[in-house]
């Protein structure tokens, strides 16, 4: 990739991210070469601010686009499309297709650097280096599991990209199944690494009980979808019973989870930190309002619930007519996730509907304008039990603890009416699969979801109505990449 053939490290100069553990302050540093750079231990913090950062590049929007908006979640809303159609109607092409590997390279660039020089730099204790280096192990291999979900096969880089020689920088995709051999030795290393079960402050950095949330996720994908069976899946179901040894848990109030001020709460392994004054906005602001999108003939309390806007806020997505469907009233899910906007009949009363904004990632309000900057979260407790309860179904085992774990947060005194009972295992699967939605819709989790299910076909209409869909389970590498990449083949079943 040319993009990164040069070893640049994102270094802040004021207002950056990484003071969510206050770790260090660093001179501004813009492109440095390995003569000048990795010296000291503080050299290696800087690098890791910049993966860091890397990372924020990519949650932002490429993450949710990747892991959600092609699935049953969100359709088009009251403006404009905004790039929105092509995920909602899976209508990906090579000249349009949706974010690139670019950046998700560039993140594993940044991560091999670490791994690479920090085992040379002289730190004030082992612990401190060991703990840096399995922060981008596991990095390293989020990124490429992330990757290889979306587009299969990929070019393996191992070692930073630092300089110019046709063999270093022109290569050919590998099987899927190096990739995940990578992955998976990766994270075992960096599992081993990690001095313990601690989490960071504010819960925005890789620790290990994060570390085995992604294993856990990386061997069902391999048990459901790569052969590895039901070796693979205990394998998973084990890392899952190793992350109740941390300090996690379910919160009571649903939507105590996504207050702004309550970020990196107890129910959080790993989020993507957003702060004020040091990116603009996350992906959120298109599934809000516009001042002028909003009805003029509307109650006050509507107005109320609405707020300020800003940020760039749009009412670009929705939350589909399927996905609400799914929330009785009392469901404390429902409210703090969505809310709908009804305009005034002729009586004034609020009867016509008009659209639905998304309240689950509303963010704050600064000098009365909404700011989109919530944190983007890769992994919460609730999210592992359901793992767990889908792991344990596939291996005949009763997941009823713990989809009814969920169902008592969400429920409350109402719990008896919606208490889970296990059936066959076809229909555990159907409920885990909706209870995924209900719990974790708009974290970025339903087309991977579906696609580990097996199920993204027979679910999603606008994959059915294709003709030979399967090929649309992966994604289109963009013809700009290929331009670069002169030894990349495109997937199956697109046209260049």
């Amino acid at each position: 990739m040319k993009s990164i053939k040069k070893i640049t490290i994102l270094l802040i100069v004021t207002f950056f991210y990484y003071s969510c553990d206050d770790l260090i302050n660093t001179d501004p540093k813009s492109v440095i070469t390995a003569g000048s750079f990795w010296k000291t231990e503080n050299d290696a913090e800087g690098a890791m601010v910049g993966m860091y950062a890397y990372l924020r590049d990519i949650a932002g929007f490429n993450l949710y686009h990747l892991g959600e908006a092609r699935a049953d979640v969100v359709t088009l809303g009251t403006v404009g499309e905004g790039g929105w159609a092509k995920y909602y109607y899976n209508t990906l092409n090579p000249d349009d297709a949706g974010p690139s590997w670019n950046s998700f390279y560039t993140l594993i660039n940044s991560a091999n650097l670490i791994i690479k020089y920090v085992p040379d730099i002289e730190f004030s204790s082992e612990q401190n280096k060991n703990n840096m280096l399995a922060q981008a192990y596991t990095m390293r291999a989020w990124a490429y599991f992330v990757m290889t979900k979306t587009w299969g096969d990929l070019i393996i880089r191992t070692e930073p990209s630092e300089g110019f020689t046709a063999e270093s920088t022109q290569k050919e995709r590998m099987p899927q199944t190096e990739v995940f051999t990578l992955i998976k030795k990766d994270i075992d290393e960096a599992i081993k690494l990690f001095p313990n079960n601690d989490y960071p402050a504010k819960r925005c950095f890789w620790s290990k009980p994060a570390a085995l949330a992604l294993k856990a996720d990386v061997y069902l994908w391999t048990g459901k979808r790569a052969q590895g069976g039901d070796a693979d899946i205990q394998v998973a179901l084990s890392a899952l019973n190793e992350i109740d040894n941390s300090d996690v848990e379910l919160l009571p109030t649903y939507e105590d989870i996504f207050d702004y001020a309550n970020k990196g709460n107890n129910e959080i392994l790993m989020a993507v930190r957003f702060e004020e004054n040091e990116v603009g906005s996350n992906v959120y602001r298109d599934m809000y309002l516009i001042m002028s999108a909003i009805p003029s003939n509307i109650d006050q309390a509507t107005r109320d619930r609405i707020g300020a806007l800003g940020g760039g806020s749009n009412n670009i997505t929705v939350p589909t007519d399927y996905f609400k469907s799914l929330f009785t009233e009392d469901d404390q899910r429902k409210d703090a996730t969505f809310f709908e906007i009804y305009s005034l009949d002729e009586q004034n009363n609020p009867t016509d509907y008009y659209t639905t904004i998304v309240t689950k990632f509303s963010g704050t309000v600064v000098g009365g304008s909404r700011a989109f900057l919530d944190d983007i979260i890769l992994y919460r407790y609730a999210d592992i039990l359901l793992l767990k309860a889908e792991a344990k179904n596939a291996l005949d085992q009763d997941p009823s603890d713990e989809i009814n774990e969920i169902r008592l947060r969400a429920y409350g005194d109402n719990f008896a009416q919606h208490e889970f009972v296990s059936g066959t295992k076809e229909a555990n699967d159907y409920a885990i699969l909706e209870e995924r939605l209900r719990e974790l819709g708009f974290e970025g989790k339903r087309w991977w979801d579906l696609i580990r299910f097996g199920k993204a076909i027979e679910i999603l209409p606008e994959l059915q109505n294709k003709s030979n869909p399967e090929h649309l389970l992966l994604w289109p590498i963009s013809n700009s990449i290929l331009s670069l990449e002169v030894l990349v083949q495109q997937n199956p079943g697109y046209t260049n």
